[in-house]
């Protein structure tokens, strides 16, 4: 090749490079990382990326000067030479790209394996999804319809699901995981930077799937101390429909003072009263009609099929009783 077209091939290849380098660099694909698990991911996604820049800066201009170079003049109606091949090219062009892609499936093996590692203590705490709401349980038994977790301390997650399949994933913290029915899957991460990030379900699990959110608060050490001492009551002091209130997932999805819930897919359960009158019906019987019929009355402002009908098959009669109870003997 002589010095001038190698000269051009050169240009061609820069431009090519600082094109997609600032498509790559410009524009925020990933979310901010709030977590190691994520540092590591993000660490992947940009060694990915170098390689695959590289690779499509030498294609492209290649491919670009090739076609400027060799193009067919007007009137040219001549065939070519025949070209038998170039042994040492095609030996070169395959081991490169097998060398390239082994080269990042060690790097995201050795990331995976390091992403799954919780430590000797980390905090545990098991996740339960349900349409449409997330349920987090602590391993001192106190439940919340959302995530507080402590900045720089690695906490295993176990996921699991009620009903159907759902998935778990905070942005922030990268890590993705399926929350299936019987099975349990684990899932570390551990925050580096205190704040609100938001807990987003990935898995059309049915008609309320959109708005099955919740979050996850990451506190100081100190933060986070004063908050495990502060929160709810443990579960052998708090009475019974307090318990299936949180168990059964109610404090995800409406606010009710007395249990501290503050979820806002329902509506507010601070006013049944006021509801149960428009509605036409005794307090109690609306209450379990609206538990296991969901759709026979729809509050105002809100949509039919987002609160699950299976609610009359999932809640032991029992604790359907103590629920009732509860919710009528502290509205308003």
């Amino acid at each position: 090749m002589r010095r001038g077209s190698l000269v051009q091939l050169i240009l061609l290849g820069v431009v090519a490079t600082a094109i997609t380098g600032a498509v790559a660099v410009l524009v925020p694909w990933l979310p901010e990382s709030a977590g190691k698990e994520a540092d590591r991911i993000e660490f992947v996604y940009w060694f990915t990326t170098v390689i695959a820049v590289a690779v499509f800066a030498v294609v492209a201009a290649v491919l670009t000067y090739s076609v400027w170079k060799f193009r067919v003049r007007p009137d040219d109606d001549s065939d070519g030479p025949p070209v038998h091949g170039h042994t040492n090219l095609e030996i070169v062009w395959t081991a490169i790209p097998a060398i390239l892609v082994t080269a990042i499936s060690v790097v995201s093996a050795i990331v995976l394996a390091q992403n799954g590692r919780a430590g000797d203590h980390p905090l545990r705490i098991k996740v339960v999804a349900q349409q449409f709401a997330w349920q987090f349980t602590y391993p001192d038994g106190k439940t919340y319809g959302h995530l507080t977790l402590e900045k720089d301390r690695p906490t295993q997650l176990d996921i699991t699901a009620k009903d159907v399949l759902h998935s778990f994933w905070v942005p922030q913290l990268s890590q993705k995981q399926d929350a299936v029915v019987g099975q349990h899957n684990k899932l570390v991460v551990t925050p580096t930077k205190t704040g609100t990030f938001p807990v987003v379900c990935t898995e059309l699990c049915g008609l309320g799937h959109s708005i099955m959110r919740s979050r996850v608060e990451v506190l100081t050490k100190a933060g986070y101390e004063a908050w495990a001492k502060g929160g709810g009551v443990t579960g052998g002091r708090r009475p019974p429909g307090l318990t299936a209130f949180n168990q059964f997932g109610c404090n995800s999805c409406h606010t009710f003072t007395a249990a501290s819930a503050t979820g806002t897919i329902g509506p507010s359960l601070d006013k049944l009263k006021e509801a149960a009158a428009k509605a036409g019906k005794p307090l109690d019987a609306f209450i379990r009609e609206s538990i296991i019929d969901p759709n026979a009355y729809i509050a105002p402002g809100f949509s039919p099929g987002v609160m699950p009908a299976t609610f009359k098959s999932q809640i032991p009669a029992k604790d359907l009783d103590a629920l009732v109870k509860f919710l009528a003997t502290n509205t308003k």
